[in-house]
């Protein structure tokens, strides 16, 4: 059985699972990835996972730094590939995604029209949403406009986090990408236009602002906060302690009602055993896990032994 050609360009994790199980399935001729990055003590080069593995499979890789670059294109074109496949990729232009006599398809990780844009994962969780899921659809010039050729809806746990849900739809986006491939290669699919759907539910790129907790809104909406940016980027806050200020993350937190709680003082700290409550709207939250800026993710146990926390203590 003909196996489909495809051209892979794609970077994260998120990405990884996807190349993975198209490998098994089709022909690769070419993975297009981001340039090597320097991180850490000593800024080593880091290599993406997704290059780590065209490596150990010998795949060719290409990490153009310009995507128009004329010989980057005419080195893609001479490939023939029936289909390019986007995962988790930076904007692809005209000029190479109407290369392929197929397309150029792009899983994206919600269900299309709602939470296009660049954070999806962590919009649904901010925004409590009970169920989310992943979207293939064909490349045009608007991002994430592009004709709808399949979803599939994923449940959200009430225990999941960015991370958890990551896997999660990382996994069953790899599969719905397999599935998008082999009946476009087929021919044997329909489309779903967004041309004339707007929607209100965004996903804007993550940044300081829209990441610090507003203790103005309620307890579900701040633990939505905390959950959809956990364990990173990390939703934050400034702990007023004493005389001092410092940034503080909140990585976990749950639920803490009590009704002899004084609503007024918002944002106020209450440190009751080896535990750190903060007063909301709705009552108080319990934070697990923090991260005080300079510090070490922790434990609340961990956290109060050995830095103090002064009475009268809060956030904003």
């Amino acid at each position: 059985m003909e196996k489909a050609k495809i051209i892979f360009f794609g970077t994260p994790d998120f990405a990884l699972k996807s190349l993975e199980l198209i490998n098994s399935h089709c022909d690769i001729l070419c993975v297009v990835t981001s340039q090597d990055k320097k991180s850490g003590r000593g800024l080593r080069i880091h290599q993406s996972e997704v290059k780590k593995f065209s490596i150990t499979n010998n795949i060719l890789i290409k990490q153009p730094e310009d995507l128009k670059n004329i010989d980057f294109i005419n080195q893609i074109k001479s490939m023939n590939a029936d289909l390019f496949i986007v995962v988790a990729f930076r904007k692809i232009p005209k000029e190479v995604y109407s290369i392929p006599k197929l397309g150029t398809i792009n899983l994206h990780a919600s269900l299309l029209p709602d939470y296009r844009g660049a954070a999806p994962i962590n919009w649904a969780l901010i925004n409590n949403e009970k169920v989310t899921g992943v979207t293939t659809f064909f490349i045009n010039e608007k991002i994430d406009h592009g004709d709808i050729i399949s979803k599939k809806e994923v449940l959200i746990d009430n225990d999941d986090d960015y991370k958890s849900l990551y896997r999660k739809l990382s996994i069953i986006g790899s599969n719905l990408l397999l599935e998008t491939i082999m009946i476009v290669f087929k021919g044997k699919f329909q489309i779903i236009s967004q041309s004339k759907v707007n929607n209100k539910k965004k996903a804007p790129k993550l940044n300081s602002e829209n990441t610090r907790i507003n203790w103005e809104d309620n307890t579900d909406r701040i633990l939505g906060m905390i959950r959809g940016l956990s364990p990173s980027p990390g939703s934050w806050t400034i702990l007023r302690n004493g005389d001092n200020e410092v940034r503080m993350k909140i990585i976990k937190a749950n639920f803490y009602r009590n009704n002899l709680l004084d609503k007024k003082n918002l944002g106020k700290l209450s440190i009751v055993g080896n535990n750190i409550y903060i007063n909301t709207k709705g009552g108080q939250i319990n934070c697990t896990i923090v991260q005080i800026e300079n510090k070490k993710e922790m434990s609340a146990k961990d956290l109060l032994n050995g830095y103090q926390i002064h009475e009268n203590s809060y956030v904003y």
